[in-house]
């Protein structure tokens, strides 16, 4: 098989990755890497020496691809299927980049940022850090509710790279800072993003592991 994917089941920007797998039945080997584990570390560090997931690994071109906006894009130009992940169009392909790019730097990073927090001693936590990152998010929050207002995926009128990047993020962004009342249209779009049959598969396959999930009474 060409396609190997490095990564962890749990992991938010893995599931990115996953999901554009499984929209276009892309065949791959996955691999799980346990970063808790030296075997299964240094065998990633071996492909990956940087030791982040997600990481493709694609034998017949004996090419290394890290990064998940820089692996879906790499899925869409050699790996092409039914759903265009990076439109034609260029007007199209650029909404859908920059919808990609939208969620993870404005909900994806700081929900992680908030979960980091979490796992650090309680002595050196970061309230102030917290409620900054919870305001980022309630702000994209805002704006993806007037995007919603006339539009079903991220980037329009198709599902792209774009929903791919939304959907993780909204995922835990929402057990962390949950959607609000005012915030209807964005509910909707994650119940149509939650109805993919690729986002249903990742979250079953991840369901063993949300036991590590670090979260707060009644999040998981």
């Amino acid at each position: 098989m060409s396609l190997t994917l490095y990564y962890h089941p749990l992991a938010s920007f893995c599931w990115k990755v996953l999901i554009a797998l499984y929209e276009n039945d892309t065949p791959f080997e996955p691999v799980i890497v346990d970063l808790g584990n030296a075997e299964s570390k240094a065998a990633f560090q071996k492909v990956w020496p940087v030791g982040k997931f997600p990481v493709l690994r694609d034998e017949a071109r004996d090419r290394t691809v890290p990064e998940s906006t820089i692996i879906t894009e790499y899925l869409a130009e050699h790996f092409p299927g039914m759903v265009d992940l990076v439109p034609r169009d260029s007007d199209a392909a650029f909404q859908a980049r920059l919808g990609d790019r939208f969620y993870d730097h404005y909900v994806h990073l700081p929900m992680q940022r908030i979960i980091a927090d979490r796992l650090r001693p309680a002595d050196k936590r970061d309230p102030y850090g917290v409620k900054v990152e919870r305001a980022q998010i309630v702000s994209s929050y805002d704006i993806v509710e007037d995007q919603m207002a006339d539009r079903p995926w991220a980037a329009g009128e198709t599902y792209t790279m774009a929903d791919c990047a939304a959907s993780p993020a909204l995922f835990y962004a929402n057990k962390v800072q949950p959607f609000g009342g005012r915030h209807k249209n964005l509910a909707a779009y994650f119940g149509r993003l939650m109805q993919r049959p690729s986002f249903m598969r990742v979250v079953e396959e991840a369901g063993p592991y949300f036991k590590f999930f670090p979260a707060e009474p009644r999040e998981m």
